[in-house]
């Protein structure tokens, strides 16, 4: 009863964030903005939308592939076709309530493929691992490609709206660094001390799970580890050529160069975590990114939501349909357990 409850409370708290978000920027628009972010709309070309959409489809399929090789270290070997139907139906789930779709797309392939769902949460649990230290990774690369940009665009929004003076945040910075090296030293020489209290053992235990993903990973052979290598650098990307081509839909976005994508995916994935399914949030963040390059605010904001609907589009169409197809096994599977054996109703006859 108290994980249902706090799942509904997390649900109301995440989409309750978004409508906020999208309640207060709405708020600020006057009339004559409104109507240019409709006319921004109108005039799209959908026709890269719809090539947008394909590239988002594409990366749920290169997702389901990737994962489908960290079952073979366990010895379980699921279908391209079950593994795909799986993460999206997760991505739908995921819309309704947090973190619903790591635990669906194990139930689906437990109903689909057989396999316990004990096991797919250990794939899916290394696969969330190598996420974070992908991002982690690609926030580095991004920052080292769009530094220049970015650090005007902080400086403008930060100092200026602000008003701090530009020492007072190196010397923050340096005091936020200073602090997290000591704070690992400390952790590491107090290591054993601190795991009598639960906050540490949670932290160990964590960190331990992280270690386990990696070790999984180096278990897959040379083959598959290449695999999996070559389907995370396919899979993001992707993701970010997304960005690019929805680029393409507006006239005023047409010439951006690539590295506005990369922009857009990192302050994307930000807003992505900040409300459920990114509503509200994403399109806000993806207006900010393409303001660093000088694009109307009308048109940013058309492409935030176009970019954002036209994901959200591909998920809830693909997920429906494989919630349907994986109903209809389900279903089969229970008629032939249900069914008794032939020669026993000859029998009887």
């Amino acid at each position: 009863m108290k994980k249902k409850t706090s799942s509904i409370l997390q649900f109301v708290i995440f989409i309750g964030i978004g409508i906020f978000f999208i309640y207060w920027f709405l708020l600020k628009l006057d009339p004559e903005q409104k109507q240019a972010i409709w006319l921004s709309f109108v005039s799209a070309n959908y026709g890269w939308v719809a090539v947008g959409m394909i590239v988002c489809l594409l990366s749920h399929f290169v997702r389901a592939a990737r994962w489908q090789l960290l079952y073979a270290p366990i010895g379980c070997r699921p279908g391209l076709g079950n593994t795909f139907g799986a993460v999206v139906v997760a991505y739908l789930a995921n819309l309704a309530f947090p973190r619903l779709g790591e635990v669906m797309r194990c139930a689906v392939l437990r109903t689909s493929s057989g396999i316990p769902m004990e096991q797919s949460l250990g794939t899916v649990i290394t696969e969330r691992i190598v996420d974070m230290l992908c991002f982690v990774l690609i926030v580095l690369l991004g920052l080292a490609v769009v530094y220049d940009k970015l650090k005007d665009w902080l400086y403008h929004i930060v100092l200026d709206s602000c008003k701090i003076p530009p020492h007072t945040v190196a010397v923050t910075l340096a005091a936020l660094a200073a602090f997290c090296v000591v704070a690992l030293l400390f952790y590491l020489f107090a290591y054993k001390r601190l795991l009598r209290h639960k906050p540490f053992q949670k932290i160990s235990s964590l960190l331990r799970g992280l270690s386990g993903g990696i070790k999984s990973i180096l278990h897959l052979g040379h083959r598959n580890f290449f695999l999996f290598v070559a389907y995370s650098i396919c899979l993001y990307g992707l993701y970010i050529l997304g960005g690019y081509i929805v680029f393409r839909a507006f006239p005023e976005t047409a010439g951006l160069p690539f590295e506005a994508a990369f922009m857009l995916y990192l302050f994307g994935s930000v807003g992505m975590a900040f409300s459920q399914g990114g509503i509200g949030i994403y399109p806000v963040f993806v207006a900010q990114s393409l303001s660093i390059y000088g694009v109307p605010a009308a048109v940013s904001t058309a492409a935030g939501w176009l970019l954002w609907g036209s994901q959200q589009a591909v998920v809830a169409a693909a997920g429906m349909a494989f919630l349907v197809y994986f109903s209809i096994i389900k279903n089969k599977k229970k008629q032939e357990v249900m069914m008794p054996p032939e020669n026993t109703t000859s029998m009887t006859r």
